[in-house]
């Protein structure tokens, strides 16, 4: 075969599908097959920040965005009070529906082999071809191969005292894995994350909790969806309290995150409950969110609750909670420890500098989070079959795309706990709407061969209404009214003595498009997203102007080239700390290179000067 990927959860998808859709031919293992696309953390897609990738995904013909909108229960856009830039969608879930989806995707896609196996070791033959060799001692070769195994790898299960070798949700580890790949040379190190309780819906007081609606106007992940999304759920709210707080203090000793039983390094920024008990010791409450897992079970999750604390200790806290205090518990919450490699042994395309036609996806790379997955399973499957046929990587840039961003921090800068994407990781956040992700990706996605001909039409003529509409709000004008005047004042802007074009009541950061369609007798019949890119890029013009040249500056030392084999010790005028960064990062540029921790402005300096010495 042409490529193999080692694992079928949300990286490996991605990269499975991605390369058989360029042409090659792909098989991908799971230890498991119901274990494809499964949601061991949270029925969950989207978020802050995350909803940017999962549009992005879509934008260049990935897969997430358009299961997720098959299998919605609710959806909701989040930080509406706030501007453009941070609007991200939320969807929950059915994620038993989404599993099976996503498999039946798998099955049903040419050139694409679905087995389940355990690969237990991964070997290189001297004419650099990739052997597996399963549980069952069967061999498959493969010219490359994708390493998406999240959480399986050198899986272990922590609850209080007791621990023992696991992957998610009950599964089989991937044990043997582990070992090969160490014993192949790659940096590895041991992370570790976590996942709440499950309690059933029939043992929960709705009537003490907040409800939360999803939206009535609802927007899909995919750019390209075609099929109705409904709001058929309601999710909830409540809170930790001081007695939730007592019993989770009294008994902290009996937490392996503080007993020293687990070495893993765990999420920063998604911390279990008693580890947020410690470290916000100020807070009088903590939020949670009590989510349906799917239309066709009782069961729920509690958004907030992630512990490793003894099974007794988690019934006695969950109980102290305003709406659970009769809860059962249908699966109890763990941590779970993993390998995964130190990314800064890879390039920008997500291939090993040391492995040639090795590439790592997902949580093996460092990172959390099923869409931060999804996106570097896309790019890995991409790079891969580019591989396989000669062609050279795509490398996604910062001020192109979150997906960039993701793969940038973490080939540049490393990661010493998992990593999660956050809207302020990113210096061009105003650029990197999710609202404009098609119009920055799907160009790409057409390029490299992952957008069909006709979405791609269907693109074309959304683009040509949006540069329709903008040229009449330039021209078109709003003349004063008794009836304009007054929406004006009321919002607490000033009336019209004359007539004005509509492009400048629209920069007005009081008036909306929505305001003035009463006032505007030729207002196109056209999609709420095209109305929405002429508004924006009207009322954020400066600004986006701004950024614009921010990203010219840094394209500008992003096409200045760094050798791939270049020895840095051999840079005269380096200093030794840049020497070791530089020589383990390998920068594909100088703008990657002014990136990476512990390199100066005046080593930069030094390696432009040795650039322009070469040429």
């Amino acid at each position: 075969m042409d490529i193999a990927v080692i694992g079928a959860g949300h990286a490996g998808i991605e990269a499975a599908l991605a390369a058989a859709r360029l042409g090659c031919e792909t098989a991908v293992f799971a230890i498991n097959l119901d274990s494809v696309g499964n949601m061991p953390c949270n029925p969950s897609i989207g978020g802050t920040s995350k909803g940017h990738l999962v549009r992005e995904i879509d934008a260049l013909g990935g897969e997430m965005g358009r299961a997720a909108d098959r299998c919605t229960l609710q959806t909701r856009m989040l930080n509406t009070g706030k501007g453009p830039a941070v609007h991200s969608l939320r969807a929950q879930i059915d994620r038993r529906r989404y599993s099976a989806l996503m498999k039946k995707t798998l099955e049903e896609q040419e050139r694409l082999m679905l087995i389940q196996a355990e690969i237990v070791a991964l070997t290189r033959d001297d004419a650099g071809l990739w052997h597996l060799t399963t549980r069952l001692e069967a061999e498959y070769t493969a010219s490359c191969v994708v390493i998406a195994t999240g959480t399986f790898l050198g899986g272990k299960i922590f609850v209080g005292d007791v621990s023992f070798e696991s992957g998610p949700d009950g599964m089989f580890p991937a044990t043997f894995l582990a070992a090969s790949l160490k014993k192949l040379g790659l940096p590895t190190r041991r992370f570790k994350t976590g996942t709440p309780p499950r309690v059933n819906r029939r043992s929960v007081d709705f009537t003490q909790l907040d409800v939360q609606h999803g939206d009535a106007h609802i927007v899909p992940f995919s750019f390209d969806n075609q099929v109705e999304i409904k709001n058929t759920e309601v999710c909830y709210i409540t809170y930790t309290g001081e007695e939730t707080k007592r019993v989770i203090m009294e008994n902290l000793h009996r937490s392996p995150l503080y007993g020293g039983k687990i070495d893993g390094v765990g999420p920063r920024y998604c911390p279990s409950i008693e580890d947020k008990m410690v470290r916000f010791a100020e807070k009088e409450r903590h939020q949670l969110f009590i989510e349906p897992c799917g239309a066709d079970t009782e069961e729920m999750y509690i958004q907030g609750l992630s512990s490793s604390l003894p099974e007794e200790v988690q019934m006695a806290f969950l109980h102290t909670i305003k709406g659970l205090e009769h809860a059962q518990v249908m699966r109890t919450a763990y941590a779970i420890e993993y390998d995964c490699v130190d990314p800064l042994a890879m390039g920008a395309s997500l291939e090993f500098h040391d492995f040639a036609g090795l590439f790592g996806a997902g949580q093996f790379n460092g990172s959390s989070g099923y869409e931060e997955a999804a996106a570097q399973g896309l790019v890995a499957g991409i790079n891969a079959a580019r591989k396989v046929k000669g062609q050279e990587p795509v490398l996604l840039d910062r001020a192109g795309s979150y997906i960039g961003t993701l793969i940038d921090d973490l080939v540049t800068k490393g990661c010493s706990d998992p990593y999660r994407m956050m809207t302020s990781r990113s210096e061009y956040r105003l650029l990197l709407r999710q609202d404009n992700a098609d119009r920055r990706l799907t160009p790409l996605g057409y390029e490299i061969g992952l957008i069909g001909e006709k979405r791609w039409q269907r693109f074309q003529t959304k683009l040509r209404q949006i540069a329709e509409e903008s040229e009449r709000v330039r021209l078109a004008v709003i003349h004063p009214s008794e009836e304009v005047n007054r929406m004006l004042v009321s919002r607490e802007t000033s009336p019209l003595e004359t007539g004005v074009r509509m492009i400048e009541l629209l920069k007005r950061p009081q008036v909306s498009y929505a305001d003035l369609a009463p006032f505007d007798q030729n207002r196109p019949d056209l999609p709420d997203e095209v109305f929405e890119q002429v508004e924006i890029s009207i009322k954020y013009e400066g600004y986006l102007k701004r950024q614009e040249a921010q990203v010219a500056e840094m394209r500008r030392l992003e096409v200045k080239k760094l050798p791939k084999d270049l020895d840095y010790s051999t840079v005269v005028g380096l200093r030794l700390e840049a020497v070791e960064k530089l020589n383990r990062v390998r920068p594909e540029n100088i703008g990657q290179a002014s990136r990476i921790s512990g390199v100066s402005p005046a080593d930069i300096s030094v390696l432009l000067i040795r650039l322009a010495s070469k040429k």
